[in-house]
């Protein structure tokens, strides 16, 4: 990030750019709200572009980065006017931070324009703690819960600690160990489509290291790890409910979890 544009966004409030994500837009809109109450609580101007799309996240992972540098074009047209960008997803911020540049690496100008968009790109957990140094206040849950690490978001970003910082801070709820909590969940985007054998295996076990935790509700930062998780659990008849941490920290974890119905 520029010296002048760190001394704007210290001097004035941060216009902060929401990246909804596709499978919060469309699958658990909660999320969103969830995320934009939970800026705005921190002290940001908060917009949410209406002509945002896919990250291009799935067309990369299968190989088409011919698709997924025009999807990161127009991302990074969309969301350059911005102080910093935001999203409720380490999976979908890894991407645009750590294989966009991959992506445009054919064109040099392009390149540099992801790189540097990428230096104020932030996974919420993140954003809320090393960035605005938010922490919650007058949140309740008094629930027993667990903590799954997704992979882009631990391993791409570096979110471990920030997630944990800000459930501490919610009255009544008490954090269980998870076994193998930095351990993939099978989800993978496009890979328990074409490996379902191998993910349905690997989400097995994390259902089953789930329930052996004893919480009553298992937490995480990335919707899709969260869907494959949560429907595993389902289907073995587990009552461990599944929500998004920011439905937690923003208070809106009085509504249905994921995969219940409303």
């Amino acid at each position: 990030m520029s010296n002048t544009l760190k001394s704007s966004a210290s001097r004035s409030v941060p216009r902060v750019a929401l990246f909804v994500t596709c499978l919060a837009d469309a699958m658990r809109p909660s999320v969103g709200f969830a995320a934009l109450k939970l800026l705005q609580d921190a002290g940001c101007k908060v917009e949410v572009p209406t002509q945002q799309t896919c990250c291009g996240q799935p067309a990369f992972n299968s190989g088409d980065t011919k698709d997924t540098a025009v999807l990161a074009r127009r991302f990074i047209e969309l969301f350059e006017p911005y102080d910093y960008v935001v999203g409720p997803s380490g999976s979908c911020v890894g991407m645009t931070r750590a294989h966009y540049p991959e992506a445009l690496a054919d064109d040099a100008a392009w390149a540099e324009r992801a790189r540097r968009l990428g230096e104020r790109t932030f996974e919420l957990m993140s954003f809320l703690v090393d960035v605005m140094h938010y922490k919650p206040t007058g949140v309740k849950f008094p629930a027993t819960a667990t903590y799954h690490d997704s992979c882009s978001g631990l391993r791409e970003l570096g979110v471990f600690e920030q997630p944990r910082a800000l459930l501490g801070a919610v009255s009544g709820l008490e954090m269980k160990a998870l076994e193998g909590n930095d351990v993939c969940c099978g989800f993978g985007g496009t890979f328990c489509v074409k490996y379902p054998a191998i993910s349905n295996a690997v989400v097995s076990e994390k259902a089953a290291a789930v329930q052996r935790s004893g919480a009553q509700v298992l937490l995480g930062g990335d919707l899709g790890c969260l869907m494959n998780m949560a429907g595993k659990l389902h289907r073995n008849g587990s009552p461990v409910r599944v929500y998004h941490a920011a439905e937690v920290l923003a208070g809106m974890a009085d509504a249905p979890a994921v995969g219940e119905k409303g």
